[in-house]
């Protein structure tokens, strides 16, 4: 991890909430002047009860994110990002671990992972470099990821250039509900980090 625990909890659960969003199961508002996460589209089958199988893309990580807003809607934006950070990493890494993009590496007092694959690890955030040094258009999904990189504070680890004019115009291209995702993981990151000194 290039970044401290808490911090890769927050940008996890905000990439989790980033599926969802982009998958259109989940969306913004605005309830007496605080922003929420309601369900979107059609509820799946056995919402709640935890059954079934993954439908639509949906994986049982996302699905179980997607269970928990549609039994407690009532919850802000800031509390979801914390929730769902606390358990994140494992989560995912589980889920990419299944997926066979991940192998433990057992250590004598705790456990780490490695990508089965380094170049298809890798490729990802050198697409995005790529993209960054020749000012490329990114699709929707890869704005989202280059906003949470520098919403988290992992793109000064991970990204060769820093062209704030292009971060800025890739994150306004985005939709206001995705807009609202980056500002409040990047409000979280700050919180966090505020927390811990």
């Amino acid at each position: 991890m290039r970044l401290h625990a808490r911090l890769t909890g927050l940008g996890l659960a905000a990439a989790l909430l980033g599926e969802l969003m982009l998958a259109g199961r989940i969306a913004v508002h605005k309830v007496e002047g605080e922003t929420r996460l309601l369900p979107a589209g059609p509820p799946h089958p056995g919402a709640g009860a935890g059954a079934g199988h993954p439908e639509h893309g949906q994986d049982m990580v996302t699905r179980a994110v997607l269970d928990h807003i549609v039994a407690e809607p009532s919850h802000r934006f800031r509390t979801w990002l914390q929730f769902i950070a606390r358990t994140a990493h494992a989560d995912v890494a589980t889920r990419m671990t299944a997926a066979a993009l991940l192998r433990p590496q057992r250590m004598r007092l705790s456990s780490r992972y490695l990508p089965v694959d380094a170049n298809q690890a890798a490729w990802p955030v050198g697409r995005l470099n790529l993209a960054v040094r020749r000012r490329e258009s990114l699709n929707t999904q890869d704005r989202v990821l280059l906003g949470l990189l520098v919403a988290t504070g992992v793109g000064r680890h991970v990204l060769w250039e820093h062209n704030a004019a292009y971060l800025a115009q890739s994150a306004a291209g985005l939709a206001a509900p995705l807009q609202e995702l980056l500002a409040q993981t990047e409000a979280a990151v700050g919180d966090a980090v505020i927390s811990r000194r």
